[in-house]
């Protein structure tokens, strides 16, 4: 799939076309790409991190306060940090693909750029800048809306604080010891890469078996998204209609 295709895939899944074409390309070239090819005049997302960031705050903010409104500016506060955070946002873009549609310079690809935690999280920002400035804060607003759907959708008699807060790990741990009273194990499968950019590969283990598996730049972050699987999992097979 070339870049075109990736792009009008992007737009697809994040529910908004894009008039000008231009702000889209600018989102999706990272800082690497355009120091590596200063002739082709290209401009790096990094301003548009910094704007979306923003705009991402403003918008979080107002939706929470619309859905929460009996919250106090603390649990609202704490709410937020738990939503708009590095780890959730790289998980928003690899759900868009975002990664695949990156510009990265030869360096930044090679080190596994498109999965970076780091640079998914920035990428998302600048994309969320660039609909803010292609459609206005309406369109912004309804992108992150349903971006940021499954945080807004909870059980308004349930404190979303009660899960929010919690790392996946803490979440699953908490799961399968109320429900089997056996708490989860972590195996490292294998890792790849230099010294200075490994990958780690985890899963996580219940009464002997996989539950789920994870990779991430630290052990830490393969657990994490090892964890997150496995509470997925617990839920589709929570949801499933059982056979009579």
């Amino acid at each position: 799939m070339n870049h075109a295709s990736h792009v009008a895939r992007l737009q697809a899944l994040l529910g908004y076309e894009f008039s000008d074409s231009e702000l889209l390309e600018q989102a999706l070239v990272h800082r690497s790409y355009a120091h590596e090819n200063p002739g082709e005049n290209f401009r790096d997302n990094e301003t548009m991190e910094f704007l979306g960031d923003a705009v991402l705050g403003l918008t979080i903010s107002h939706l929470l306060l619309a859905r929460f409104p009996d919250y106090s500016e603390g649990d609202l506060s704490r709410l937020r940090s738990s939503i708009v955070n590095e780890r959730e946002l790289a998980d928003i873009a690899r759900k868009l693909n975002l990664g695949q549609c990156l510009k990265l310079g030869k360096g930044e690809e090679l080190t596994g750029g498109r999965q970076k935690a780091s640079l998914l999280a920035d990428s998302l920002e600048a994309l969320l800048a660039a609909v803010y400035l292609d459609g206005g804060l309406d369109a912004a607003v309804e992108v992150v809306t349903r971006l940021f759907q499954r945080y807004l959708e909870r059980d308004p008699t349930e404190h979303p604080l009660k899960t929010l807060d919690k790392d996946y790990k803490t979440q699953l741990q908490e799961i399968t010891q109320g429900r089997f009273k056996i708490t989860p194990e972590y195996i490292l499968q294998g890792e790849e890469g230099p010294d200075h950019d490994k990958t780690f590969y985890m899963n996580v283990i219940l009464d002997g078996r996989v539950l789920a598996s994870g990779s991430g730049k630290s052990k830490k972050e393969a657990q994490q998204e090892a964890a997150q699987r496995a509470l997925e999992k617990i839920a589709m097979e929570c949801d499933s209609p059982r056979n009579p």
